[in-house]
């Protein structure tokens, strides 16, 4: 049915391209891009003879906007998945809108230079690509992503408004190291080192990193330590989902990972201000990412179960309600089944399915948006449909 260009070859982009070989009647043709074509050479020769979609690969440097538009136009996709780096988000959406070709991400656009994490350069493009007829859908991995999916299902099936929403994200997945990270490690450090901030009665309220913790008894998994994060999510569900007093994100984190962190903090290792190493600039923390165990490499040591969802609360004919919805992912079982552990694989699964309702047209909406803005249910129903299968109880426990 379509061709797509996913570009980027790391532990997400394998789940994706795997899912997206189990569904090749919407995926007959995908070429993988990445700067190393090693990389999607393996996953090439790996999946040829298992699935009816065609396959090819193509070396590309994501940060070339020109590299991008040759790419593009060569192999003339009908919309392309970027799981490169957030770093590389605009040159992508510049090559789409140039050939005007749908666009698709799973998370914001981040300077390289500054732990900043905002819509705002990326909805900038919003007048551009509604002038170009094509579609760019932010955010489509887990959180962000299903946690959108999630909010505008509840919206439109349970609440007339909803007046708060907890994100929770909770890992309980063991992979033995004292100290590793379950997606890029550069990425994943600047986000939990950055300040924490969540939205409350139309402003931001701003803390200091894992200055706010709780414990919440996630089901399936048990009682675990969460902390305050900022997440992009937050700032794009403030916007969209009607009656919004307070949005929150938590992220659990076990005792070792937080003492590792603190440790490397204080040492400097987490900077990504660049020093002078024996007559050559380097960052501190692209060093330790160099370090540090691939996060790709987790998946055969790695056991346990993630539960990520929404806890919501509003009111419904004048009533006050309360849900939540929420997934658990057994790191094992995806390991069996695509070679990964369940953090690339909840963001993966979500990366193929957001391609595919664009690519089927089911999401069809010429500009810039969130994912939270489009309707939900084809969504949550491709989610029971490929892997994520989802739950809800009207009886949660809350938050404090």
């Amino acid at each position: 049915m379509g061709k797509l260009l996913i570009i980027g070859c790391g532990g997400v982009a394998s789940v994706a391209i795997h899912k997206c070989c189990q569904n090749s009647e919407v995926f007959d043709d995908i070429c993988i891009a990445s700067r190393t074509k090693a990389k999607c050479d393996a996953i090439k020769e790996k999946l040829e003879g298992t699935t009816k979609t065609k396959l090819s690969t193509a070396q590309v440097d994501a940060g070339n906007t020109e590299a991008l538009i040759a790419l593009i136009n060569s192999y003339q996709p009908e919309a392309v998945l970027n799981l490169a780096l957030p770093y590389q988000d605009l040159t992508i959406m510049d090559a789409c809108l140039a050939t005007k070709t749908h666009y698709i991400d799973t998370a914001n656009y981040e300077p390289e230079d500054t732990a900043k994490f905002e819509y705002s350069w990326q909805w900038a493009y919003r007048d551009r690509f509604e002038q170009a007829g094509v579609t760019a859908l932010l955010g489509s991995g887990f959180d962000p992503g299903v946690t959108g999916v999630f909010s505008a299902y509840a919206l439109k099936h349970y609440f007339d408004e909803i007046n708060y929403i907890d994100i929770l994200d909770c890992n309980a997945g063991d992979h033995g190291y004292p100290f590793a990270t379950n997606f890029n490690p550069e990425i994943n450090i600047r986000e939990v080192s950055a300040k924490g901030s969540y939205w409350e009665n139309g402003g931001w309220v701003e803390t200091e990193p894992m200055e706010i913790k709780r414990v919440y008894n996630f089901p399936k998994v048990g009682s675990k330590d969460m902390y305050l994060l900022h997440h992009e999510e937050l700032e794009s569900l403030a916007l969209n989902i009607p009656g919004i007093r307070r949005i929150r994100f938590f992220m659990t984190f076990g005792q070792s990972y937080l003492t590792h962190l603190k440790c490397l903090e204080n040492v400097g290792m987490t900077s990504i201000e660049p020093i002078l190493y024996e007559g050559r600039e380097i960052v501190p923390l692209q060093f330790l990412k160099a370090v540090l165990p691939d996060p790709s490499s987790l998946g055969p040591r790695t056991k346990g179960k993630t539960n990520i969802g929404c806890i919501f609360i509003g009111k419904k004919d004048g009533q006050e309600k309360k849900l939540y919805i929420y997934n658990v992912c057994d790191h094992e079982e995806c390991y069996r089944e695509v070679g990964s552990q369940a953090v690339a694989y909840t963001t993966g699964v979500p990366a193929m399915i957001g391609a595919m309702m664009v690519l089927t047209g089911k999401w069809n909406k010429p500009g810039v948006h969130n994912i939270e803005e489009f309707d939900p249910d084809p969504f949550m129903d491709a989610l029971n449909q490929w892997g994520l299968p989802w739950e809800i109880t009207d009886t949660p426990e809350l938050v404090d």
